[in-house]
């Protein structure tokens, strides 16, 4: 089994960001409301026989709860598999499993039974086959998760695609679609967002999350004429056509007029709860060029419809929709509370239009990325909005602006553990017309103030970069990205950098970042669903057959003493998009589980580790930085989400989130 103790290395820093800012519980005006869940139990039957039985730690379970494992044989008593309750990490083996067995946790308090989970039956296969409808034309991509039922367990949202298209490019689109399903497959519903919403990764946001604390997770994104909801039911005017048909023409293919709506789904149901006009609308379609990206503006639709979306707990307690419009130039930023069964508008944020050559534009504009992320950068127990190079303080202020203006990658995350508080790294585009601003191509700043640490590449353009911690020989985060290979989180030059600039994720027993190689399918259907050929050669007669040629995911390790990556696992599954369709903690213990494609897109397939750790943490759902960054992980660039602490070698345990779960009832929580 893999051990891991905690560090007293670093406890100082920790120490004094709690004495100079206080604790979120002092500060905000209550616990966070967050959702409530189950045992997340998962047995997983590894290549040698044994079964794998992995379980969540909750955020408010109490301190020292001990667990004992028992498996279940149809016409037999349970058997206890630990000789003495379990104290450590919140995972065991069973050496000899009996055929047909399953699985459940005890949780004990001292000499008080917590209860046990329902028995959960094994993953033969070692990953969940989650069936769903194959439909025509679509591919499955981005996914979503929340308790849409209020059972406890996690269900899936995830987007179908058809024919999508990049905002640079002209073009029809097919409609975009998203469906819901549970873990055991049933699909719940169909929402079809409809002709006048463009399929593609910068236009389609949506949102899930427990809105109004009522222990049932909703769908929120943005709708128009004919988006028929889960129940049939069509919104607007179903007759209604707003794409612009002018084949040539840049603008062939988008939606510059017409209605656009802001509408709030049953999760449960797919029903339409509540809809309201979406804010900010687009005009002037010329207004959203600005210092961002290559200097630009446009009069045909591009930068006016680059959209994001997130969760934020603005008032520190229960949660708010933020949805977002613009990257380059004007952003604007819409903050929505859906509480009591209605939804209002808590602020607004807008930089407001310029044009060339931008002299008149607000610092915050041409400031945004290809993502974002919220976190409690100032430690008042409230949530802000990392805007990629800027951040919109929790009442709709702008808090900072760096100046770095528009990238496409952005980390947040506690990197260093010799500092308090949270760090941002990021990188940024130096194109063209841009290149005047000398914007470096990769920075560390400090996420409260904007104090830019360290830099490099003035005027350089770096498309990609990563932060995470792969090296144990240096204390903190690792970052990479543009020219001068890997560096410490203080910037120093420490070797060779990886060649993957992608997914990283917690795998095995220690808490170091392992690495994700995205597999893809040449089936032959492309990423925007076209079909084509496959090439006939002896060699490939099988795999034809199948209907699948490609190569599977793969969990990767940084070998820091060869400075090369090692194979870990490999993951039978695979991405129709440009990354996995979700990462995150969704069962089992503090690790991440894996969430594609069958090659046949016929079903989803969730991988979890069969790892042992010693390593015992509470569940990272249970953590608000995390949580909140699994709901936006599906906008535009998917990027990974970490916790509010730090996470890495050398890490002291960290203190427990301030949270309350919802009630059961189905009540709001008040």
């Amino acid at each position: 089994m893999g051990s891991y103790c905690f560090s007293q290395r670093f406890l100082p820093a920790a120490l004094v960001w709690s004495l100079l800012l206080g604790t979120a519980a002092d500060l905000a005006s209550g616990q966070r409301w967050m959702e409530r869940l189950d045992r997340g139990v998962v047995a997983v039957q590894n290549p040698s026989g044994e079964v794998f039985v992995s379980w969540r730690l909750l955020g408010n379970d109490p301190e020292g709860v001990t667990f004992n494992v028992w498996r279940h044989v149809d016409g037999k008593p349970p058997e206890q598999i630990n000789d003495q309750p379990l104290t450590g990490g919140t995972n065991a083996v069973d050496p000899a499993p009996a055929e047909g067995a399953q699985y459940s946790v005890q949780a004990i308090d001292g000499s008080v039974d917590l209860g046990a989970s329902e028995p959960t039956p094994v993953w033969s296969e070692g990953y969940l086959e989650i069936p769903i409808v194959n439909t025509e034309g679509y591919r499955p991509g981005d996914a979503s998760v929340g308790d849409l039922t209020g059972d406890g367990k996690p269900d899936i949202v995830i987007h179908q695609s058809s024919r999508g298209r990049d905002n640079s490019f002209a073009g029809i689109t097919g409609t975009p679609v998203l469906e819901a399903y549970t873990l055991s497959g049933e699909r719940l519903w169909r929402i079809d967002l409809g002709k006048n919403i463009r399929e593609g990764e910068h236009y389609t946001q949506f949102l899930v999350y427990d809105l109004d604390g009522d222990g049932r997770a909703e769908v929120m994104c943005k709708t128009a004429d004919g988006t028929v909801d889960g129940q049939g039911k069509t919104l607007g005017d179903a007759d209604k056509d707003w794409r612009t048909d002018q084949p040539g023409s840049q603008k062939h293919g988008r939606i510059l007029d017409g209605p656009e709506y802001l509408t709030v789904f049953d999760g449960r149901t797919g029903a339409e709860l509540a809809t309201t006009d979406y804010v900010p609308g687009r005009d002037p379609i010329d207004g959203w060029g600005g210092i961002g990206g290559n200097a630009g503006n446009d009069s045909y639709g591009n930068r006016c419809d680059r959209f994001l979306a997130c969760v934020a707990y603005l008032d520190g307690q229960r949660p708010s929709a933020v949805m977002c419009r613009g990257v380059y130039g004007r952003i604007a930023i819409a903050a929505w509370d859906w509480r009591d069964g209605e939804l209002t508008q808590r602020w607004v944020f807008d930089t407001g239009p310029s044009k060339p050559p931008y002299r008149d534009a607000s610092p915050f504009a041409g400031m945004g990325g290809h993502s974002l992320s919220v976190a409690d950068v100032d430690a008042d127990g409230r949530d802000e909005i990392v805007y990629q190079a800027m951040v919109v303080d929790n009442d709709g202020q702008g808090l900072y602006s760096t100046g770095l203006r528009h990238g496409d990658v952005m980390y947040i995350a506690d990197m260093d553990p010799k500092r308090p508080g949270l760090e941002v790294f990021s990188v940024q585009e130096n194109e063209e017309r841009a290149e005047q601003f000398a914007t470096p191509g990769a920075a560390m700043r400090d996420a409260r103030t904007g104090e830019i640490l360290w830099s490099h590449s003035p005027a350089i353009d770096v498309p990609q970069g990563v932060a995470a911690d792969i090296d144990p020989r240096h204390p903190g985060f690792e970052a990479w990205g543009g020219p001068g290979g890997l560096r410490s989180v203080q910037g120093e030059q420490i070797g060779d950098a990886p060649r993957s600039r992608g997914w990283t994720m917690w795998w095995d027993a220690d808490p170091l970042r392992e690495f994700l190689s995205v597999g893809r399918s040449f089936d032959g259907r492309g990423r925007r669903g076209r079909r084509r050929p496959p090439e006939a050669t002896t060699a490939n007669a099988a795999e034809q057959q199948t209907g699948f040629r490609g190569r599977p995911t793969e969990v990767q390790k940084w070998d820091w003493e060869a400075g090369q990556l090692k194979p870990v696992q490999t993951l039978p599954g695979v991405s129709f998009s440009r990354e996995p369709c979700l990462v995150g903690d969704l069962l089992g213990d503090w690790r991440e589980e894996v969430l594609a494609v069958s090659p046949d897109m016929k079903s989803l397939r969730l991988f979890t580790t069969s790892i042992p750790t010693d390593l015992r943490l509470r569940t990272l759902l249970h953590d608000p930085q995390y949580r909140l960054g699994l709901v936006w992980q599906n906008v535009a660039y998917n990027k990974p989400c970490y916790p509010s602490f730090y996470l890495a070698d050398g890490m002291t345990e960290p203190s427990v989130a301030p949270i309350m779960v919802t009630p059961v009832s189905g009540e709001p929580s008040k």
